[in-house]
């Protein structure tokens, strides 16, 4: 995979295709290579850049001496923004949502679509008085810091895997898989300071230029369906659509129900 170093900072991602540029921001645990099947379906017509951020892949991890922001994470994609030419057109999904929103807030007029699978700005849960959604989110995010500086990562991932994949997904799970999971666990620890700590209101997210589309799934967990509601209020002009099924993590698991959606709206933007 290439890799673009500045100074201390590794940032490593794939680069498939030719054409306008598709930035795709992965979940949590997932990494880069939760993009392989949206990669083939957008490569022929896309240049896709799939990101890794801190702490996956080979891209630099994130040090721990001090809170992790969004701004922190958007730098990897301003980085690589600053390889290609405008516009750019961002992907995220979860946590790489939340992150694709304050890319396109940093880039501005250079950012000609976004779409958000299931963003997690869970801090807005708070702003907006979701008080039952926004304490829901703080109990697995106390789970995962308290574990996790434990060293626990076992518990994190049984907690973690059967709040996003559904009851029972962990003793579901095949043994190998199961440790996958768990190493891949520990940048989540400071990614939760990231979307708790933010502080731009959703008037100031509306404010954003870019043709926007938020695709969620209806089953979904309460954060999440709370977190689209707040935007779909806030935000009349993005467009939105509801999946049948798939849950949070639908990106992954139904790749057939989500990809050619994202392909829909990103050719929309050219016809």
């Amino acid at each position: 995979m290439p890799v673009i170093s500045k100074g201390s900072l590794k940032i490593d991602y794939t680069d498939d295709g030719q054409g306008p540029v598709v930035v795709l921001i992965h979940s949590s645990v997932s990494a880069n290579r939760q993009w392989r099947a949206l990669t083939e379906a957008l490569k022929d017509r896309y240049r896709v850049l799939a990101v890794n951020l801190f702490g996956y892949g080979e891209t630099t991890a994130w040090p721990g001496t001090s809170s992790q922001s969004l701004y922190a994470q958007a730098q990897l994609v301003l980085a690589l923004s600053e390889e290609v030419a405008s516009p750019i057109h961002l992907v995220g999904h979860s946590f790489g949502g939340s992150v694709a929103l304050k890319a396109a807030m940093l880039l501005g007029p250079r950012v000609g679509s976004l779409v958000l699978l299931e963003p997690n700005p869970f801090y807005l849960l708070k702003q907006n008085g979701r008080r039952q959604a926004f304490l829901e989110s703080c109990r697995l995010r106390d789970h995962v810091k308290c574990f996790g500086a434990l060293g626990d990562w076992i518990s994190v991932a049984e907690r973690f895997a059967d709040y996003w994949l559904g009851d029972g997904a962990w003793s579901a799970m095949p043994e190998k898989r199961r440790v996958a999971f768990a190493e891949a666990l520990p940048p989540n620890f400071f990614e939760w300071d990231a979307v708790m700590q933010e502080e731009t209101t959703v008037e100031e997210w509306n404010s954003l230029t870019a043709r926007t589309l938020l695709i969620s799934d209806q089953g979904t967990r309460l954060p999440m369906r709370e977190i689209v509601d707040i935007f779909a209020k806030a935000c009349p002009h993005w467009s939105f659509h509801s999946l049948g099924k798939g849950g949070h993590m639908a990106p992954l698991t139904h790749p057939d129900l989500v990809n050619p959606i994202v392909r829909e709206f990103l050719d929309a933007g050219f016809a």
